[in-house]
């Protein structure tokens, strides 16, 4: 993309990081490989090229990985909360002590910038292992019911599924409370994105953290459905995609498992004519280009008032001009890889489908480097409701422009959706901010800002954007017999 001056090149090194060949599951605290000998490639979504192999997970895999955590369980549940913040505590300095690598890993196996893991994925990482160790011995005083000892009781064994997005990050929104809470884990990470999870496995061994309390398995979504289908599970957590999320609200219906599913999302991005537009424009570029728009509370709709809307896009194209998309690794970069061909293929399909509804597209100068998976920062203006790329979740870095006069319109808008995880609000007027918030039907209302997270505040959706809180102390109740 073209910019005022030229960026010296400032790649990353690549040598802090060491991987394997191979890698197999993480089981009763070793490394172990399938049972059937099967393995899957991981590959660098900015290159093309095969990091490593990993097992690819089976039922009896899995079986295993649960018979480990349930064996486990006792010992750790019984544990004094202070006892268990402890390991709590040195997993998250060991993230902090690793965090370079950790950092490099996740860039070659998503795609995604190293200023991004660097300064927002790891940084979070550790924050979340932090706060959920500070509530481990004051589950009592969480607001969450007591039992007659005093202190709510874990559930027991958590099967948890994390997506390729944010791999590191919904590791940690989803392993830190559960260990808090006295639970054990069996953890499906992506098919895509194995490695963090893998080397986080080995963070677990150099804090101590007894055999079996966290297990990891690999594979596709057959090992994830092998999971959610084992008897011997409490829990399932689920982020991904709302087709997935249903068939696993289905396969759990009617079993004792307790759920909760974090799922796609379509969220509105609402800038009124009083806002401080320099500002929001930075806002929109985060809310929707961040990580690729690979981001289930993306900004991915623009719902802008009618009388500033030719302001505000001339001032959002100049500044998409200035984005660096290229190599992952290079400090500069705004815009990295998309994950996968196929991500790339369902991008591609929606934004054609996009055109040929009549929407009007726009990109900013752009080279898109030879090899890799790569989408060009994309504007639709001439946009209404019944639009696809109005309606379904796109998953990329494409931004859909709607206009509205009044805040009812504007409301009306935001709602018109089956999705339900986040909206965001641009104006002066405190007033508004907080009308807006009570009528939007979104889990994440941000104010004057976009995508800002935090462990004490609470995450998720209503309806197709699922159920059930992650974060803040109310993500301890996903987690406990309350």
């Amino acid at each position: 993309m073209t910019t005022p001056f030229e960026y010296a090149p400032a790649p990353e090194s690549r040598a802090i990081v060491d991987i394997a060949p191979s890698y197999g599951h993480f089981i009763d605290g070793e490394f172990r490989e399938a049972g059937d000998g099967r393995v899957l490639k991981t590959v660098s979504p900015a290159t093309e090229e095969v990091l490593s192999e990993v097992a690819l997970g089976s039922s009896e895999d899995v079986d295993a990985a649960v018979r480990a955590a349930r064996a486990a369980f006792p010992g750790w549940s019984a544990l004094p909360g202070a006892e268990r913040a402890k390991y709590l505590f040195r997993i998250a300095r060991i993230v902090q002590e690793r965090s370079r690598e950790l950092a490099v890993l996740e860039t070659l196996d998503n795609g995604k910038p190293i200023r991004e893991t660097r300064d927002a994925d790891l940084p979070l990482v550790a924050a979340h292992f932090f706060y959920y160790a500070g509530w481990a011995d004051k589950l009592a005083y969480a607001g969450l019911g007591r039992t007659a000892g005093g202190t709510p009781r874990p559930l027991g064994v958590a099967g948890q599924i994390i997506p390729w997005n944010f791999p590191l990050m919904m590791l940690a929104w989803k392993i830190a409370p559960a260990l808090a809470t006295g639970n054990t884990v069996v953890l499906k990470p992506a098919e895509t994105t194995p490695l963090s999870a893998l080397f986080f496995a080995d963070i677990c061994r150099q804090a101590g953290l007894p055999r079996g309390v966290v297990n990891i398995v690999t594979g596709d979504g057959g090992t994830g459905a092998a999971l959610v289908d084992h008897p011997e599970l409490d829990k399932i957590a689920f982020t991904g995609s709302t087709a997935v999320g249903k068939e696993i609200a289905r396969a759990v219906a009617g079993t004792r498992k307790r759920l909760t599913l974090e799922l796609g999302g379509k969220g509105a991005n609402i800038v009124f004519d009083d806002a401080p537009l320099d500002q929001a424009v930075e806002g929109i570029v985060n809310g929707i280009f961040f990580n690729q728009g690979q981001v289930c509370c993306a900004g991915s709709r623009l719902l802008v008032q009618e009388s500033v809307r030719e302001e505000l896009l001339t001032a959002l194209k100049r500044r998409l001009e200035t984005l660096r998309l290229g190599d992952p690794l290079d400090k500069n970069t705004d815009i990295g890889a998309v994950n996968s061909a196929e991500q790339l293929a369902r991008i591609t399909e929606l934004a054609d489908a996009g055109e040929a509804e009549g929407a009007e597209r726009w990109s900013p100068d752009c080279d898109l480097p030879s090899s890799g998976y790569w989408f060009a920062p994309t504007v639709f203006t001439n946009v209404s409701q019944a639009h696809r790329i109005a309606r379904e979740e796109i998953f990329g870095p494409v931004l859909s422009v709607l206009t509205f006069r009044t805040p009812e319109e504007a409301v009306a808008k935001a709602n018109n959706t089956p999705y339900g995880l986040s909206a965001g609000v641009w104006t002066e007027k405190g007033s508004r901010i907080l009308l807006l918030a009570d009528q939007l039907r979104a889990g994440v209302v941000w104010a004057n800002t976009f995508n800002k997270f935090d462990p004490t505040s609470p995450f998720g959706g209503y309806q197709e954007s699922g159920f059930g809180r992650e974060g803040g102390r109310h993500g301890l109740e996903a987690y406990l017999d309350v």
